[in-house]
Parts: structure tokens; C-alpha cells; sequence
């Protein structure tokens, strides 16, 4: 029976998944206002869009080759070079599950209650946090379980998140519009000053506001991921690139427009300083902004105060479903899709045998094997105390330049990618070798800005040791990376060599 594979609407949707954030929107806004969108606009157009038309060259000519990003940059640049980034890229994904299968609880304690209780939880006697971390092991074990039976029931549950993040911004951009209508104009005023400048106090000089230029490539991380799909994708060479090219335009606009909708009923000075009596976070910032939409729509629409605080309330809890559902949807892709092009991809011989195996089309037993080391993560932190909490802080601090590393990586190999013409492209986003090579200068020069930024800004802020952390993640996770392949090299000189005598 030939196996079903990915069609163009469900590849787009799984890179919508993937990719786009729905709280990106709320808590840029947030953070800098309207002015947020001339830094999404140049992170899109200096990074996103660039980099997607890279990946989508790479993806159609190497669309029979398993294990997505490791076979590109090894058929690129060199097969070293791409053990190195690839695995760097994976750890990170690693520590993201570690960090969602703990926080996907508070999207759900939103729709169930309109506000954040887990800490109040209590499962067989335990804290807050311990309830959450047991949990958040029986998330893993639950995800493992159901992705290892193969790629269909991964599309079904990623389809639901897809739809769930669709919805959440038909309802942000519908509500918006209809405020903006029978209110006849925005509820944060609009100018040139508005556009260029934040209204919060924590984003005045350049360096919080280069802090933010990191936060907005951040928000576009992630589309490496599906490139383990390439080979799961109906007619690869022209699906796969049109639906990167399609999702990178999408996503792109949707933030902007998103940012700019935001503006129709949230006066920031109200929204994030005087409404309600939660203090506003970086966790909750989205819940507080739809809440405040729902408030807003039920005055718009001449409603009560009881009503419209009703209202508001409804949308918080709509809006947690829908979160809970997209976190979902994310988790499917990313179980097994990073994990598949670190085991398929990179040489068999790297890995033991029972890491190889596969059924159902999926890495089963390295796919149990990262549930068992994602468990015990999880088991330390949330059962070690106030030291498990600085060892996490560490893991995140290890991990933040280590994500972005590799899309350094990935740039710097398209060069090579574009010189071998051995290699046949049946898709070109770039025509001439000299403008992708400008796309790989930009590419690199504001993810390389960005980590440098990364690194020094917790030393600047007085935190030096976060600093230093920032910068031995990428480093243990390289070291680990050259002694597994020097491995590999000398066992293959090893049984080359017993062939020779």
C-alpha cells in the first residue's frame, strides 16, 4: 500500500504550526508598540525571507534525500560541518520540550478557568510546580506514544493547531476592525512618532531596543524543521518550495498586520498598566490583551460593564484553548521531525544500531530514547528545589544562541550549495550565484548580530554569568558533536582498513 504523503495545504499548515506564534503579536506590541512592526518588517525581509527561499532551493533538490538540514549542508559544505550544526540544533529542541511540556498547562488552566491557577494545583499532595512536572512527563510519554505510530496521526493533530492559530487571528483581526468601526477610530492614537518609538519605559535607548531586533528573528524561528519532510511531501520539487515561499510571505504579513490591529483596542497606558489588577508579564501579556479586546468589543457593541467584563473573559478562555491547541500541534511536529533528521540523516554509523531502527516510518526507539532523557530533565527540575530552577535557567541560557546557531550554519552552506553545479536544483529563488551570496551575507550578518547581542546584553543588565553560559552552550554542544563524529571517523577508518588486509 503506497504511503500518504503531505499535501500543499497540509504542508502549509504544518509550517504555520511550527512557525508562527500568535503571542509574538501580542507581546511585541507589548514591548514597542506600533514601532514593533518596522522591526518584524526588517527581520522578515533581512532574515525570514531570505533564509525560507534558501531552504526551499535545498528542499527541492534534495527532496529524495532523508534527514533534511544534515544532508544539505553535508552535500553543501562538508559532512563534519554539518554534524556540528545539526546537533547543535537539536539539543535546543531538546530544552524546548523540557520548557512546553511544563508550560502548555497554563494556555489550558486559561481556557478552563480564564486565568493562570497551576501553581495552585495539586496532584497526590504535591507543590504547584512538582504537579506540573508530573504532568509534563506524562505529556511526553503520551506525544511519544501517539507520533511513533507514524506520520497520519501527526497530520490530524497538527491540522487542529493550524486551525486553532487560524482561528485565534480571524478573531483578533475581525474584532479589531469591528472596534475600530463603531469606535471610529484607534484606541492607541496614531503618528510618526507612534511608528518609531516605544511607548513602554523599558524601550527607550538602542540597546533594549536591539534586545527587541533579537526577539523579532526569534519569532520566525523554526521552518528548519520541516525540512525532514521534504521526502514525506507530494511532488516535492514544486510543493515543498511553494509552500515555504507561501508560509514565509503569510507569516510574514500576519505579524505586521497583527501588530497594527492590536492598535484598534488596546490604548497601551490602559491595557498593560490599568486594566485589571494582574501584574502584566511576558507569560500572561497575550491573555491580558484578548481580554482586554473582549472588554473593549462589549463597550463597542454598548453592552454592560458586567457584560463586556463577561466577554472579555470568554475570549481570554478561547484564547487558551486555541494556544493549548497550536503548543499541541507544535509538539507533534517537533518530537520526532528534529529527531529524524539527526538519526536519518547524519551517517548510521555514528549511533548505535537500535537508534536506526524504524517503524511506522518514524525513529521509534530514538524517539522513546529523547523521552527518557526529556523526562529525567524535567524529573530534576521540578523535583530539585531552588537549585533545579538555577540549573534550568542554565539549560535556557545554553540553548538561546545554540537555536539560531545553526541557521548560520544552513546560510553559510548555501554558498557552496549555489558553487556545485553537480548538484541538480529544479527550483531556483535565487537565479545568479552573486545575489545568493548577498542573501547569505545579510542571512549571517543579522543572526550573528543578533547572538553577539544575545550574549552580552544578561553581562550589560549585570548578569555576567548568563553570559558566560550563553556562550558554553554552543561550545559543549559542539565538543559533544566533534568527539561522536571523531568517533565515527576512526571507526571508519578502522573497518576500511580491516577491508584492505
Amino acid at each position: 500500500m503506497s504511503k500518504k504523503k503531505l499535501t500543499l495545504k497540509a504542508l502549509i499548515l504544518m509550517i504555520f504550526t511550527s512557525v508562527f506564534g500568535f503571542t509574538n503579536i501580542t507581546k511585541a506590541f507589548y514591548l514597542m508598540g506600533y514601532s514593533s512592526i518596522i522591526w518584524y518588517v526588517l527581520a522578515a525581509l533581512c532574515f525570514f525571507i531570505p533564509f525560507a527561499f534558501m531552504l526551499a532551493e535545498y528542499g527541492a533538490a534534495f527532496k529524495d534525500h532523508k534527514g533534511g538540514i544534515y544532508s544539505w549542508m553535508a552535500e553543501s559544505a562538508s559532512p563534519k560541518f554539518a554534524f556540528v550544526g545539526t546537533f547543535m540544533w537539536y539539543a535546543s529542541y531538546i530544552i524546548w520540550m523540557v520548557n512546553v511540556g511544563s508550560g502548555i498547562w497554563i494556555p489550558l488552566s486559561n481556557a478552563i478557568f480564564g486565568v493562570d491557577k497551576t501553581q495552585e494545583w495539586s496532584l497526590f499532595g504535591l507543590n504547584g510546580v512538582q504537579t506540573l512536572g508530573v504532568l509534563a512527563i506524562i505529556w511526553i510519554i503520551f506525544i511519544t506514544l501517539v507520533s511513533s505510530k507514524g506520520l497520519d496521526k501527526v497530520k490530524k493533530v497538527t491540522s487542529i493547531g493550524g486551525t486553532a492559530v487560524a482561528l485565534i487571528n480571524i478573531l483578533l483581526f475581525v474584532g479589531g476592525i469591528l472596534i475600530l468601526v463603531l469606535n471610529g477610530g484607534m484606541a492607541e492614537p496614531l503618528s510618526v512618532e507612534a511608528f518609531t518609538h516605544s511607548p513602554n519605559p523599558g524601550y527607550q535607548n538602542m540597546i533594549q531596543v536591539f534586545s527587541f531586533l533579537v526577539f523579532a528573528i526569534f519569532a520566525y524561528g523554526g521552518l528548519e524543521v520541516v525540512g525532514g519532510l521534504v521526502d514525506e511531501t507530494e511532488n516535492a520539487e514544486v510543493t515543498f518550495p511553494k509552500g515555504i515561499t507561501i508560509s514565509a510571505i503569510v507569516i510574514a504579513v500576519g505579524y505586521a498586520v497583527g501588530i497594527f490591529i492590536m492598535g484598534a483596542f488596546t490604548n497601551w497606558t490602559f491595557a498593560f498598566t490599568q486594566f485589571g489588577d494582574v501584574e502584566v508579564t511576558m507569560g500572561n501579556v497575550s491573555y491580558i490583551a484578548m481580554n482586554n479586546m473582549g472588554y473593549q468589543l462589549g463597550h463597542a457593541l454598548s453592552l454592560s460593564e458586567a457584560a463586556s467584563v463577561t466577554l472579555g473573559n470568554w475570549i481570554s478562555r478561547y484564547m487558551g484553548l486555541s494556544m493549548f491547541l497550536a503548543l499541541t500541534g507544535a509538539f507533534f511536529t517537533l518530537i520526532f521531525s528534529p529527531l529524524k533528521q539527526l538519526i536519518e540523516g547524519t551517517p548510521k554509523e555514528i549511533w548505535p544500531e537500535k537508534l536506526t531502527r524504524t517503524k511506522n516510518g518514524m525513529p521509534t526507539y530514538a524517539m522513546w530514547v529523547q523521552a527518557g532523557i526529556v523526562v529525567v530533565i524535567i524529573a530534576l527540575v521540578s523535583f530539585g528545589g531552588d537549585s533545579a530552577k538555577a540549573f534550568f535557567d542554565i539549560l535556557i541560557a545554553m540553548t538561546n544562541v545554540s537555536m539560531t546557531l545553526p541557521y548560520m550554519f544552513l546560510a553559510m552552506a548555501f554558498i557552496g550549495f549555489k558553487e556545485k553545479d553537480e548538484i541538480t536544483k529544479p527550483f531556483l529563488m535565487y537565479k545568479s550565484k552573486k545575489t545568493a551570496k548577498i542573501a547569505v551575507y545579510v542571512v549571517t550578518f543579522v543572526v550573528g548580530f543578533a547572538n553577539v547581542f544575545t550574549i552580552i546584553k544578561p553581562a550589560l543588565d549585570g548578569n555576567p554569568k548568563e553570559s558566560i553560559w550563553s556562550v558554553a552552550g554552543p561550545l559543549f554542544f559542539a565538543v559533544v558533536a566533534l568527539i561522536l563524529f571523531s568517533r565515527y571517523t576512526k571507526k571508519m577508518e578502522a573497518t576500511s582498513y580491516n577491508k584492505i588486509d
